[in-house]
């Protein structure tokens, strides 16, 4: 049976450029807050190779405040993620980028302020959409590894909208340069929910040197799964990449 890997959750991210994006609110309380972002959305990716994760960052974005102004002196910019966090807060008088830090894929419907000497305070809501991308390679197996995603959001959002698989498996010719050649093997791809509950599969025959794929969505995205692959000939080896990619709604 194929060892169970289960997937941490800090990560590589790849950001999806929105250069510029502005958050803008009607002057209140003697304040103008305008607060802007070089993207307001991202897209995490956890590496694996061999079942052991080889790369993982947070995702950082930043929020500027340069341009927001008051009647008063502002003492203080803030961002609060909203997610059980304290609020992340600057000195207005030195500072006017605020840093925050994102750990888990979600829809963060975060809170950007500005006070002033006199305790006053402007909010403007900005939503943040974090996706997350699996990427994960096998060489020369005869027992994938079974890799374990989590849809559920971290931060009690909205759930993902679906989720996305892209697997190929290859038969590689490991004895091509001696004249011979493996015999073609048939692999079963499934899509497994935390009841065992198969939600989709598929069985394919690969011949000797070729390459099938599984390119399938998922709409349940309310419990943790397994995707596994089963080689069906255990004394036949296949190297196997794959992605699994989970989606919010844009």
């Amino acid at each position: 049976m194929a060892r169970t890997v289960t997937l941490g959750l800090t990560i590589l991210f790849v950001l999806t450029s929105l250069t510029g994006c502005i958050s803008e609110q009607p002057i209140e309380n003697g304040i103008e807050l305008v607060v802007e972002s070089e993207t307001t959305n991202g897209t995490l990716v956890q590496v694996y190779s061999e079942g052991e994760m080889i790369s993982n960052s947070t995702l950082q974005i930043g929020f500027d405040f340069s341009k927001t102004s008051a009647d008063n002196e502002l003492v203080s910019f803030g961002v609060d993620p909203l997610d059980g966090r304290e609020p992340i807060v600057v000195d207005a008088r030195s500072e006017t980028q605020v840093e925050v830090e994102f750990f888990y894929h979600g829809i963060y419907n975060v809170t950007a302020f500005a006070v002033d000497e006199n305790g006053r305070q402007q909010n403007n809501s900005i939503s943040i959409r974090i996706e997350l991308r699996i990427e994960w390679t096998e060489s020369n197996t005869n027992e994938p590894e079974i890799l374990t995603f989590y849809p559920q959001p971290m931060n009690e959002g909205p759930y993902p909208t679906m989720i996305e698989v892209y697997s190929t498996v290859e038969n590689p010719n490991l004895l091509e340069d001696l004249g011979g050649g493996s015999e073609p093997v048939q692999v079963t791809w499934n899509i497994i929910d935390e009841l065992d509950d198969v939600c989709q599969k598929k069985t394919t025959q690969i011949q000797d040197g070729e390459t099938e794929y599984w390119n399938t969505i998922h709409f349940n995205t309310f419990q943790v799964h397994d995707l596994s692959i089963t080689v069906d000939d255990s004394q036949e080896r296949v190297s196997i990449d794959q992605s699994v990619t989970i989606l919010y709604q844009s």
